[in-house]
């Protein structure tokens, strides 16, 4: 049997709770989070779902396109916190006309052409699982319809090079489909995304997704070694190399395009052995402070390792890591070559040197993939899976909650931190009354932090949307004093246009307005994403 995703909310449909277990929640919720949920409320049923009537028809000559209902719906949203807000009303009125499900390159070519023509917008589509308003069918005025494009039948690894540890990917594998067949061959992607097990990788190429790693490989760009798209105006491939010093590179253009230079069909990804050795470790500060600093010795010491994820004693009660008033920092290792011990025995130093301790000490283990972690580092790795979910818990309770994050400088993240909560609690305390902010690092580098904060407050029934706005203003107002980035790793798509308008350097957006004007003359692909048509 076919598991089934929600239509409304994050992820599988099964895993939402039933009403019980979730009123039971919302009264553990309330001694944590300071007020008292109002909910809980129910979801609509997939008929009960309000949607306008197509604007346009499938055309013949593309039979992998239709605008049944359901698959509209199904089509309609990312799951941002306004996604599912709006899914659980029932409000679909922003659905796509028409949803394609191309199983060639050459349906790809089709699609196009045929877009082109009938000036219909085609917005690509992978997992869904976008969190900015990347994939929802809102475009100016002027176009005929919208078309929906879904990727995910092409989801096959084509081919794998042994010798140069490279695999070719159609863009419409999602991780856990392409880390199966990876796995056949004894290798993996090692690209674990918090929407792993929706999102694909032409997704994570469009959008330049963070991925499994915390130091180094953090980006998926990283992993990339060249990407095949197809334009309005024709193929775009590049060599597959391991380096080049050959101008632009092609490879980054595509990288965090979002859909509006070209519709990604495959890319060749380094790929690696399945790590054999593994070394964790959680470590406990009394002093944010301290955990932040020993955080930046770690990302310069040169030991380089897969974890190093920073959560503030917020964070680490949210997610069930510890409930001591402490802040934790999770460390790990992993290698298919060779035992880790002395990387963590260093780590662990120079933890020390700025007043960590870890109780439990370090846990050394050689297994496959399928044996699971314990102690902090198991906690986190299995709450970090599952956070997702208690999206759509918190929203049938009437809570509002969401996420953003951001890289800085280590030299501007004390003020950026303080600013961030600052502002953040001020526009809580403002639109709702309070509320409860937390902050983590999801990624490190030799010089800065990627933190990423989430924030829960009480929702005024009617005004939920209203009271995001200025919430989300208020925290990305806040990194653009600091010269920090709107985003890290989750896109630009609708929702961050205006702060990244301002991030961006001027003549650059005319380069992109230009190359835009180039490669989609007609202006369909995902207009109103990055610039405007």
């Amino acid at each position: 049997m076919t598991r089934e995703a929600s239509f409304w909310g994050w992820g599988w449909a099964d895993k939402f709770p039933s009403r019980q277990v979730r009123q039971s929640f919302g009264g553990q919720l309330q001694a944590m989070l300071g007020f008292e949920p109002k909910g809980p409320f129910d979801p609509p049923t997939i008929d009960d779902v309000r949607l306008e009537p197509s604007r346009i028809a499938p055309p013949a000559s593309l039979p992998f396109v239709t605008d049944d209902r359901e698959e509209r719906v199904r089509h309609t949203y990312g799951r941002a916190f306004r996604d599912i807000l709006r899914g659980f009303a029932g409000d679909f009125s922003a659905a796509p006309d028409l949803v394609g499900h191309p199983t060639s390159e050459a349906d790809v070519v089709a699609a196009l052409d045929w877009a082109a023509d009938a000036r219909v917008a085609v917005i690509p589509y992978g997992g869904g699982t976008s969190v900015v308003g990347g994939i929802e069918a809102r475009v100016p005025a002027g176009y005929a319809g919208t078309l929906s494009l879904d990727l995910r039948r092409l989801d096959r690894v084509l081919e794998v090079e042994p010798t140069s540890l490279h695999a070719r990917i159609q863009a419409g594998a999602s991780g856990p489909v392409l880390e199966r067949q990876l796995a056949e061959h004894g290798l993996t992607l090692r690209c674990f995304p918090q929407s792993f097990e929706h999102s694909t990788l032409g997704g994570w190429i469009a959008t330049r997704a963070g991925g499994h790693f915390a130091t180094v490989y953090t980006h998926v760009d990283d992993l990339t070694a060249s990407v095949r798209a197809v334009t309005p105006r024709g193929v775009w491939e590049s060599r597959r190399l391991p380096g080049s010093g050959a101008g632009p590179s092609p490879d980054r253009m595509l990288l965090g395009s979002e859909g509006t230079l070209g519709v990604i069909t495959e890319a060749w990804m380094r790929v690696r052995p399945k790590p054999r050795f593994r070394a964790t470790a959680s470590v406990h500060f009394s002093e944010w402070s301290d955990a932040v600093s020993a955080a930046r010795a770690l990302a310069q010491s040169g030991l380089f390792p897969t974890n190093c994820r920073l959560l503030d004693r917020r964070e680490a009660a949210l997610n069930f890591v510890t409930t001591d008033g402490t802040h934790v920092l999770l460390v790990g290792f992993e290698s298919a070559d060779h035992p880790l011990q002395p990387w963590m025995e260093r780590a662990l130093e120079l933890c020390r040197d700025h007043g960590g301790r870890s109780p439990k000490g370090p846990t050394y283990a050689e297994r496959d993939e399928k044996s699971g972690d314990g102690g902090a580092a198991g906690a986190w790795k299995a709450a970090f899976v599952e956070a997702p979910y208690l999206m759509n818990v918190l929203v049938s309770l009437g809570i509002l909650v969401d996420t953003f994050e951001t890289a800085v400088t280590w030299d501007r993240f004390d003020a950026l931190h303080a600013d961030v909560v600052t502002s953040v609690r001020g526009a809580m305390q403002e639109v709702a009354g309070g509320g409860f902010l937390s902050c983590r690092f999801t990624h490190v580098y030799p010089d800065g932090p990627a933190p990423y904060f989430t924030w829960i407050a009480p929702a005024r029934a009617g005004s939920e949307i209203a009271q995001w706005d200025a919430i989300k203003s208020a925290a990305s107002e806040a990194l653009m004093r600091h010269g920090a980035t709107i985003t890290h790793h989750h896109a630009v798509g609708r929702f961050h246009r205006p702060w990244y308008d301002r991030q961006r350097p001027e003549p650059f957006a005319m380069a992109l307005r230009a190359a835009k004007r180039e490669l989609d003359p007609n202006a369909v692909l995902n207009p109103g994403v990055l610039f405007d048509p």
